[in-house]
């Protein structure tokens, strides 16, 4: 498995070689350090723990971070993340390279945060007449039986936060890979904003 962490910087189009005009996210993916080696021995499993975003100011991270890059005597970087990969060890350094042109990747990041929003945006729902009278426009409609069981039952699509949440996009394909410029293109929409943290795998 591959992994590396990337932001991303938004969306563009491109011409393939068959002359079709794609849509594609342009993300800076790494170089991302290798800050710590988990091992089936002490740790019961096998993975790395990856760094990305270097900061100028060890003050800048949490304590916790800060004793990670400490031990593994790196520079301090504003994300972590964990990807079951083998073979690597601390210091070594994960690019974009590592992706080739027409590889499948997996795509997880924090989705756009919508703040409160009512049941029409938030689950779809139809809404009543819009009318003079009505009264019933953008409303939620009955959320529960009277006498039994005398309370709202979990799990009902109500109004609420929406986005902000994390999400996972699968089957991506990687459209080009631009390794002196740490870019990589994604063939269609991946989770968040611009500047978004992301994590990019293929398995």
């Amino acid at each position: 498995m591959t992994g590396i962490l990337g932001k991303k910087i938004g969306m563009t189009q491109v011409y393939l070689e068959d002359g079709r005009l794609v849509p594609v996210t342009v993300v800076e993916a790494g170089p991302c350090t290798v800050v710590q080696v988990k091992t089936p021995e002490k740790d019961g499993y096998e993975a790395v723990k990856v760094g990305f975003g270097e900061v100028r100011k060890i003050k800048n991270v949490t304590k916790p971070m800060a004793g990670i890059f400490k031990k593994a005597g790196t520079a301090a970087f504003r994300s972590l993340k964990e990807f079951p990969i083998s073979g690597l060890k601390v210091g070594d350094t994960i690019k974009v390279d590592y992706f080739s042109k027409g590889d499948v990747v997996s795509v997880a990041g924090t989705s756009k945060g919508k703040g409160f929003q009512g049941v029409m945006k938030r689950h779809n729902f139809k809404g009543g007449p819009s009318g003079h009278g009505s009264m019933f426009n953008r409303a939620p409609g009955s959320i529960g039986a009277s006498s039994y069981p005398s309370r709202v039952w979990k799990g009902m699509r109500m109004a609420g936060h929406m986005g902000s949440e994390r999400v996972t996009v699968q089957n991506l394909t990687v459209v080009d890979v631009m390794p002196d410029q740490n870019l990589i293109l994604l063939k269609g929409a991946v989770p968040g904003a611009p500047n978004t943290i992301i994590e990019i795998w293929k398995d």
